[in-house]
């Protein structure tokens, strides 16, 4: 959804109790989100926003950039000073930006929220290491429904054999550029964890020519990518006669930004550590 050329409400007044929120690449279709649901609470205040170095949003009021009023805020390519001031950061980026921002943010004991895909081995050992000194809260999808999707995904699976195959299906608007969605890996993740084993021990990525017949008890992953699809994933379990699908449609991407902020409240009082939205939901 894009906000621009809309009107975008105006800062609160915060409680001194209230926390400051800096949100990344806040020009982005996120980023323009989490900026309405952030203004929107009254449970925290935005008190920074960050862009990359040479964005044409840097040095202007952010309000004026999303064509509203002026907010007070203004668009900075300096992340050091900026997470500085913060108590959380909102983080939908990229692996390298998202990486270095768990770095800053470690530093400045705030609550890291990452909603960024993609990552590699390197890049979560990365935040690993920060999460010693800060909660992240990290989840390849903040909404309610995808969460309680992953747990349905573990228990089928644990409850179902071998001989049931399983396949994750997931299609996305035609902008993204990862493949499969985190939240595809995290449903196949759930789906090996319900079977007691690893992902990679048992992951089929995209088919593509002569293949062969199908492995017992692999977990294959297809991905489309077309129009504005805001995000759907099926979790098909499929045996000789019979099929179970789990399914969830997202429609609006304001579900992610409500669960980020959400988790960006709830890792307050934590101490460091990695969580995730089951933690937050208390799933």
């Amino acid at each position: 959804m894009d906000t621009a050329g809309t009107q975008t409400p105006g800062l609160q007044t915060p409680g001194p109790q209230t926390p400051g929120i800096v949100i990344t690449g806040v020009s982005g279709r996120m980023g323009r989100m989490l900026v309405r649901e952030v203004l929107a609470s009254d449970a925290c205040q935005l008190v920074g926003a960050l862009e990359r170095p040479g964005h044409d949003w840097v040095g202007r009021d952010l309000g004026a950039a999303l064509g509203g009023a002026d907010l007070g805020v203004t668009v900075s390519d300096d992340p050091i000073a900026t997470i500085a001031r913060a108590q959380a950061v909102i983080d939908f980026t990229s692996p390298a930006a998202t990486v270095g921002f768990a770095e800053l943010t470690a530093q400045a004991r705030a609550v890291h929220v990452i909603g960024t895909t993609g990552l590699s081995a390197d890049d979560l050992r990365a935040i690993a290491a920060a999460a010693r000194h800060a909660p992240i809260i990290r989840a390849g999808n903040m909404s309610l429904g995808v969460n309680l999707l992953v747990g349905l995904t573990r228990r089928v699976a644990a409850a179902l054999g071998t001989d049931w195959d399983i396949e994750i299906v997931e299609a996305h608007h035609r902008m993204k550029v990862d493949a499969p969605s985190g939240t595809a890996l995290m449903l196949g993740e759930a789906a090996a964890e319900g079977r007691g084993v690893t992902l990679d021990a048992v992951r089929t990525p995209a088919r593509e020519g002569v293949t062969g017949a199908r492995a017992a008890g692999s977990i294959g992953f297809s991905a489309i990518r077309g129009g504005d699809v805001v995000g759907e994933h099926d979790v098909i379990f499929a045996a000789d006669g019979e099929r179970v699908v789990l399914r969830h449609l997202a429609t609006d991407r304001a579900i992610f930004a409500r669960g980020a902020l959400r988790a960006a409240l709830w890792g307050q009082d934590k101490g460091p550590g990695e969580y995730d939205m089951a933690d937050v939901l208390g799933l």
